[in-house]
């Protein structure tokens, strides 16, 4: 291709995308004059374009470290490269970020820009003490930490955990797109931090392609293949958290005739021709360029994908300053709020019932959309075992899905709407999600069954299964599957979670609830990993030490649960004391009720891991045995001969002795 053209494509990537900006601005009224506290025509439209560049340098970076974690070779020239696409995206990330930072602050200083020092002192205040100055400030210097690394890191391990952080880098303009204390405060924001992830994703790792075609060579279609299947889980993610999105702002039928909504409309528009554009290229395209290494046939395409990414992104810029239909409203600011409605941003939920367990929901897209793709992949790899003749076992189906859909229940279900104002209900989601959903999920042996469906990769690059390899057999893995290491993780994070700040943060705050669920299930996957799972770990403790284990955690748990119920003060007293319920338990005894959870209930999955390990044991006894049965068989008990051979000559040369 000549290089005119992968200068023009990205140029058409820019081009679209500020036209649409322009254009949706102008019509939804974003950069209209204000006829109160105006700050100005540059900030009314340089604060959006501005912003636009945010997610444009983002897209960048994220999308060229992705293509170069799971589709290129390290120390080659495509890898080298990526990794200067990578470095150049995020500095126009971290540059955007600081001056969106600034034309936010004079969106409410409202006066000229002067060297006085008390412009710097405002600034400085408005970064530091207000809680959308430091949500850019936090964007501003990840983005900065992702453009240092970009330049300095070429491991290819270390480089997956730089990835990492420019994705979490996104989790501050997802939190400042939608107000705080409103009652889908939570819901938007992580709908939002999907849909740009998915988009950097889908539009950095396109771009990349583009500006890597001059050193992929006969590699280009294999390069695209991996990346449409990237694509594809980014497709189905947008689809699902823009719908969410949508529904939060939009609320009615009548709101989609709104300029707001004409402008979602536009946008689902853009993306329903992407998505056509997508299947296109996996169906045809990529078959192609097999037969022609050239690739001719793809820059066509490419450049219509570029486009209506750009228009996307452009009108997405432009939503962000637009007027919703449905208003964001702060219920702590309404008239006579409630005392939950001032610490949760929600109503108080009527007293539970029985059948609360079942009707009560309160859906969060990302666990909700996490539990149908652990499904889905699961499913599938079963599917493909079966399809080329091998079996797998029909139990560890039934428990993966049974964990899952119980995944689903308490992230999505009674639980979630009611553990902010019952303790007790928050003790018992926890006990499932550390005891009892991961002894579901080991006994179905996720590993084993990616392990020997996924295609394994000859090229030198790595793909899901050789990521899976590499943590199966790194260091890390191999201390944190330390029975010792394990149980004092599992039963040692009771203790410091709830007993310091960190409890209040994972009740209060969306990041640190999300935290608590993913370290939940987490510390309890990896005790029952190294206590009955059958998926591979650098090593496991023999069986007598498993059980010694499991008893001193019974111990632990049942100090810890009579720790709660004897305690004379109240746990959060200034969340869940203040809660201001008209039905229940009062606080205290509730509290108590969840200390009684986990010293009995709480007890129940550590029996049955002990029974399971007993169980364990004795069939490796009978194995053992049934094996020195067969060898004494195929050669006549020679092991038997030559023990008491041996006890033969002892005692003979014990007799001479006394002779």
């Amino acid at each position: 291709m000549p290089r005119i053209a992968r200068v023009s494509l990205p140029a058409l990537l820019l081009i679209a995308a500020f036209a649409a900006l322009l254009a949706a601005l102008a019509y939804g009224g974003a950069a209209a004059p204000q006829l109160i506290s105006d700050p100005g025509a540059v900030v009314r439209w340089g604060l959006p374009a501005s912003k636009l560049l945010v997610d444009l340098g983002a897209a960048g970076a994220i999308g060229s470290l992705a293509i170069a974690v799971f589709a290129l070779k390290p120390g080659e020239r495509p890898f080298e490269r990526a990794l200067d696409i990578a470095s150049v995206a995020s500095v126009i990330w971290t540059l955007a970020a600081a001056f969106t930072a600034f034309l936010t602050f004079l969106t409410l200083y409202l006066k000229p820009v002067t060297a006085d020092p008390q412009f710097g002192q405002l600034l400085g205040r408005f970064l530091t003490d207000t809680e959308l100055g430091r949500t850019w400030l936090w964007a501003t210097l990840i983005a900065a930490a992702v453009s240092i690394f970009c330049f300095s890191v070429r491991n290819h391990t270390a480089l997956l955990f730089v990835a990492l952080l420019a994705v979490g880098g996104l989790v501050p303009l997802a939190a400042q797109g939608h107000s705080g204390g409103t009652a889908d405060h939570d819901v938007a924001v992580s709908a939002l931090w999907m849909h740009i992830v998915a988009a950097a994703v889908w539009l950095g790792g396109l771009l990349t392609i583009v500006l890597l075609r001059g050193s992929l060579g006969d590699r280009l279609s294999v390069v695209v293949r991996r990346y449409s299947s990237l694509a594809l889980l980014c497709y189905v993610v947008m689809v699902v958290s823009g719908y969410v999105s949508a529904e939060v702002r939009i609320g009615s039928f009548e709101g989609l005739f709104t300029p707001y909504g004409v402008l979602v409309l536009v946008k689902i528009a853009a993306l329903v021709v992407l998505g056509a554009a997508g299947a296109w290229q996996r169906r045809v395209i990529i078959n192609r360029i097999e037969r022609n290494p050239s690739g001719k046939s793809f820059w066509g395409l490419a450049a219509l994908e570029l486009a209506f990414m750009g228009i996307a992104s452009g009108v997405a810029a432009a939503l962000a300053r637009t007027a919703t239909p449905k208003p964001e409203v702060i219920v702590a600011n309404t008239a006579n709020p409630t005392p939950a409605e001032i610490l949760t941003g929600r109503p108080l939920p009527p007293e539970p019932e029985l059948s609360t367990w079942i009707t009560a929901w309160q859906l969060d897209p990302f666990w909700s959309t996490a539990c149908a793709m652990l499904l889905f992949f699961y499913l599938a790899g079963v599917w493909r075992l079966s399809r080329r003749g091998d079996r797998w076992p029909v139990h560890r189906t039934v428990v993966w899905v049974i964990g899952i859909l119980m995944l689903f229940w308490v992230t999505n279900g009674s639980f979630m709407v009611y553990e902010r104002y019952l303790f007790s209900v928050h003790m018992l989601g926890h006990m499932l999600l550390a005891m009892v959903i991961p002894i579901l999920l080991v006994i179905a042996a996720p590993i084993t069954l990616a392990l020997r469906s996924i295609e394994k990769r000859n090229d030198g690059t790595r793909g899901v299964r050789e990521w899976i390899i590499l943590a199966v057999h790194s260091r890390y893995l191999a201390l944190l599957s330390n029975p010792i290491v394990a149980a004092v993780i599992f039963v040692g994070s009771l203790w410091l979670f709830y007993f310091t700040p960190i409890f209040s943060w994972a009740i209060t705050d969306h990041i640190g609830h999300y935290w608590m669920i993913v370290h939940f299930l987490a510390s309890g996957y990896l005790f029952a990993l190294v206590l009955i799972g059958t998926d591979p770990i650098p090593s496991r403790p023999a069986y007598p030490l498993r059980l010694v284990l499991l008893l001193a955690t019974m111990a632990a748990h049942a100090f810890f649960g009579l720790a709660i119920i004897s305690s004379s003060g109240l746990l959060l007293a200034d969340w869940y004391g203040a809660m201001g319920r008209t039905w229940g338990d009062t606080p205290m005894v509730d509290q108590q009720t969840g200390g009684g959870i986990t010293w009995s209930i709480g007890e129940i999955p550590t029996l049955a891991l002990a029974v399971a390990v007993a169980i364990m044991w004795s069939r490796q006894d009978t194995r053992e045995t049934r094996r020195i049965d067969r060898q004494a068989d195929r050669d006549g008990d020679a092991e038997l001969a030559e023990w008491n051979r041996m006890l033969a000559e002892r005692a003979e040369r014990d007799q001479q002795l006394r002779g």
